[in-house]
């Protein structure tokens, strides 16, 4: 009787649980409560007269602006530069960490020439970097790309470096064992071992990136998601000001997710 009752119970559960919609499938959404309580009280604090609309502009100010810009397809042309200086920079500046890491990582003599100067090269500020820029690649679309590709390169470089350097010594054993040569313990035991510190780098460059490209775009640009807000700044026009900013934060998490999602069936495959 007890058994029947347990069986009858567990059907129940199982139907229930089948019933219900996963729940892993909407986790994704707790990522949006907090950005929606902060809404709440940007609304409130200008709502209440804390902030004047001068300094801080409503929510809805914002967005009734950047609608407006969409509609006349001026926003999509700042988006879509932007979008095209930080793809440009951020490849050429994770495959030329993805070089100077292999070497340093690999060579103890190349790490000990490198790396001391590599690392104080990646303390010096976004901003530091533009006046040179100007002076040795001028105002074209190039200096913004290479500046971007700064940005990009040095989380690759010290990632992919320290992954290969950390490396298992159980695991070069094993190539030993195996009677691997150089090239075949590389390609099947250093850099299969090191991929996840790589992909760790490459998250961090591509958000390196995205702030770059706000100094990549005050070198004389007339289009770009950074000459917008530096215009909304000459214009006195907090509502361009902060629309900008929040394109920065949505495109830079939108890439942010893409890598991650890459690092993700990479590890798991």
């Amino acid at each position: 009787m007890a058994t029947t009752r347990e069986t009858e119970t567990g059907d129940i559960g199982s139907s229930l649980a089948g019933a219900l919609p996963d729940a892993d499938r909407f986790r994704w959404l707790l990522g949006l409560v907090v950005p929606a309580a902060l809404v709440v009280v940007w609304h409130l604090l200008v709502a209440t007269g804390v902030f004047a609309a001068h300094q801080l502009p409503e929510p809805l100010r914002v967005v009734e602006t950047l609608y407006g810009m969409a509609a006349t397809g001026e926003l999509w042309g700042h988006i879509a530069i932007t979008l095209q200086r930080v793809f440009f920079g951020t490849l050429l500046g994770v495959s030329a960490g993805i070089v100077f890491g292999t070497i340093t990582g690999l060579y103890g003599l190349a790490r000990d020439l490198l790396d001391p100067l590599l690392q104080s090269l990646k303390n010096i500020p976004s901003l530091a970097w533009v006046p040179l820029f100007l002076l040795w690649f001028g105002i074209g679309e190039g200096a913004k790309v290479l500046l971007i590709a700064v940005g990009a390169f040095f989380p690759v470089y010290l990632n992919l470096s320290t992954g290969i350097g950390n490396v298992s010594e159980d695991l070069l054993e094993v190539a030993e064992v195996y009677d691997l040569g150089r090239f075949e313990s590389l390609r099947r035991v250093v850099f299969p071992a090191a991929v996840p510190s790589l992909l760790v780098g490459i998250r961090g460059g591509v958000g390196l990136a995205w702030m770059f490209v706000v100094a990549a775009e005050l070198i004389a640009a007339s289009q770009g998601i950074g000459f917008l807000m530096s215009d909304g700044r000459v214009l006195a026009r907090p509502d361009i000001i902060v629309g900008s900013i929040l394109l920065f934060a949505f495109f830079g998490n939108l890439s942010d997710l893409a890598v991650k999602e890459v690092e993700q069936r990479v590890v798991d495959w």
